[in-house]
């Protein structure tokens, strides 16, 4: 494949470094949001480098000479962000443009004024410095910011177009437009009731919560010995479980720890379970 001679593996290197790096940082940025503020703008962080022959293709498509790819060829390293609501991806924008490890060099925003084949995603293209095992690395990435609609449009819009290698059939092209028109329909929907969505999230997150740590709390009782009573509560808790009765769980837990409690105190040294 070394057209010009160069060694792929070790030129592809740094961007391989890169994309690992960014993905860390987006991820922890997903978990550090949810904490902060119970809702994370970002629903999953993918990506990838770009392959070799299309790293030669695209160069070839925008004249640009080999012995100048780290500037010519902008998404050799690509992190794809995935959002809930289009709402999400100005904010994810925010907060990118706000960071200290990573410069913004441009965007390319086909969200307001998408591709006329229907393609809508936001791209923000970064200078990232990348400390290699042996020196440091200035190199260009680009990060793709979409919901999650507009990212199954774009999937199977990509997977055509390489089958028909950019000759698209005209009536799959109206499909796709069809399609990608009924994927922005659904991001609208989406946002109209978003608060609605957010309010159940949270509730389910709640639920999920009170269930996990009332089944730890039962099984607590075994650490004090108490094994009837954590059978009896068991039962209950399939009962209330059955029922959905989260409300009954709540007492449940409460009975339970005064439980706990009056048997720590007359043997506090006992149980430290």
């Amino acid at each position: 494949m070394g057209m010009d001679g160069r060694n792929w593996e070790t030129f592809l290197l740094p961007y391989e470094q890169t994309v690992e790096e960014l993905k860390v940082k987006f991820k922890t940025m997903r978990s550090e949001l949810k904490k902060r503020e119970e809702y994370a703008p970002i629903e999953f962080v993918t990506g990838r480098v770009k392959r070799i022959t299309s790293i030669l293709e695209k160069a070839e498509r925008l004249d640009v000479p080999l012995d100048n790819l780290e500037e010519g060829i902008e998404d050799i390293a690509g992190i794809r962000i995935m959002c809930q609501f289009v709402e999400d991806i100005r904010r994810v924008a925010e907060y990118i443009r706000a960071r200290k490890d990573l410069t913004v060099l441009y965007e390319k925003d086909y969200i307001t004024n998408y591709k006329e084949s229907g393609y809508r995603s936001f791209h923000m293209i970064i200078r990232y410095p990348v400390q290699t095992a042996l020196e440091q690395k200035i190199v260009l990435a680009e990060i793709q910011i979409r919901t999650l609609a507009m990212n199954f449009w774009a999937t199977i819009e990509h997977s055509l177009n390489y089958k028909y290698r950019g000759g698209l059939p005209g009536d799959m092209r109206l499909r796709l437009q069809k399609s990608a028109q009924a994927a922005s329909v659904l991001d609208s929907e989406m946002s109209s009731i978003r608060e609605e969505i957010l309010d159940a999230q949270k509730l389910f997150e709640d639920d999920a919560n009170i269930v996990s740590t009332l089944l730890k709390t039962i099984h607590r009782l075994y650490a004090y010995h108490l094994v009837a009573e954590a059978v009896a509560y068991q039962a209950k808790f399939g009962e209330l479980f059955q029922a959905r009765d989260f409300e009954g769980m709540k007492q449940m837990m409460a009975e339970i720890k005064a439980i706990i409690a009056s048997k720590h105190e007359e043997d506090p040294e006992e149980y430290e379970g």
